[in-house]
């Protein structure tokens, strides 16, 4: 409700209040000056009344005091009622602090395709079947190394992720004793052993603790032609099981937030391609992320805090019906 306040108008061609003629005796003015006070005293009363009721009308209305407190009430409201919430702060200087927060801490994550890199042992890398999951040393937290033929350490910006797997089925209960494969491109949208073939980084196996958790220690995703920058990621009932992606029982994807992309590329020394490229793509447009619900895509998203120099530091819930 918008209010006005009213103003009484005045007549250019007359003056409101018009000098009265007086006599030349004290006799002749003093009835002239009582009649002016008693105007006067007229005019304040009916402007007092008036500034009281324009008051009133105010707050009839709902004005907030000066702090604005029922708009911020409203705001208030309809933020919590997103389910999310969305702050960062970006600087050149890279002391940039991006932050992503969702609610939706127990929603089933949709399955999502493992893409033409997995090696899960469900395809093949030139000519023969990849599958870094029965190699030595997949199982660790730091997959920023190459183990297998060498030991070369994907350059990028560290990136510290932790998974919480929990039961959608069962009030979000932690699911201990499962096993997670991660594993995701370099800085340069490359993967180890397909399009970075003689390298073996960013790709990992965790076995979720009595919290459901697990920690890996990365590099902030590139981004490539056509697609959102992302992470992927396979869920098995036991380490025993984790030999190939066919006995997983979850394959599905995390979306890094849009604030740390638009951080991270600009400023970070060897993102370069993936500024054009994730200028050009977004979460409506992506193949994999854009056929999901609002609530799955705020699950699929992980909520990142740091800064270029400092590192980041990213949580998200995987959410799965047992």
């Amino acid at each position: 409700m918008s209010v006005h306040d009213s103003h009484p108008t005045r007549n250019n061609n007359s003056h409101a209040f018009t000098e009265p003629s007086h006599g030349h005796h004290l006799a002749d003015d003093l009835p002239l000056i009582s009649a002016q006070l008693l105007q006067r005293r007229r005019a304040l009363a009916w402007l007092g009344s008036t500034t009281a009721g324009s008051a009133l009308l105010l707050a009839g209305c709902g004005g907030g005091g000066s702090d604005g407190s029922s708009l911020a009430g409203l705001t208030s409201t309809t933020a919590a009622s997103s389910g999310t919430t969305t702050s960062s702060t970006s600087s050149s200087s890279g002391s940039t602090t991006t932050s992503t927060s969702s609610s939706s801490s127990c929603t089933a994550l949709p399955g999502e395709t493992a893409g033409p890199y997995p090696a899960d042992g469900t395809n093949s890398s030139s000519g023969a079947t990849s599958d870094v999951l029965t190699a030595s040393g997949i199982v660790r937290s730091d997959i920023r190394s190459s183990f297998i033929s060498t030991t070369t350490q994907a350059p990028g910006v560290l990136t510290t992720l932790t998974l919480t797997l929990v039961n959608t089925n069962s009030s979000c209960a932690p699911l201990a004793g499962y096993a997670i494969y991660l594993w995701h491109c370099d800085r340069d949208g490359n993967y180890s052993l397909y399009t970075a073939a003689a390298e073996s980084y960013l790709r990992g196996v965790q076995v979720t603790d009595a919290n459901g958790q697990v920690t890996f220690t990365t590099i902030f995703p590139g981004c490539y032609a056509g697609r959102w920058p992302h992470m992927h990621f396979e869920v098995f009932a036991s380490l025993a099981t984790a030999t190939t992606g066919r006995n997983a029982v979850l394959t599905s994807q995390l979306a890094m937030p849009s604030a740390a992309c638009s951080a991270v590329y600009p400023y970070a020394t060897g993102y370069t391609t993936s500024v054009n490229n994730f200028a050009a793509v977004s979460l409506t447009t992506d193949n994999v992320f854009s056929d999901n619900t609002a609530a799955q895509i705020a699950a699929m998203t992980p909520a990142m805090t740091g800064s270029i120099t400092a590192g980041y530091t990213a949580t998200a819930t995987i959410g799965i019906a047992r």
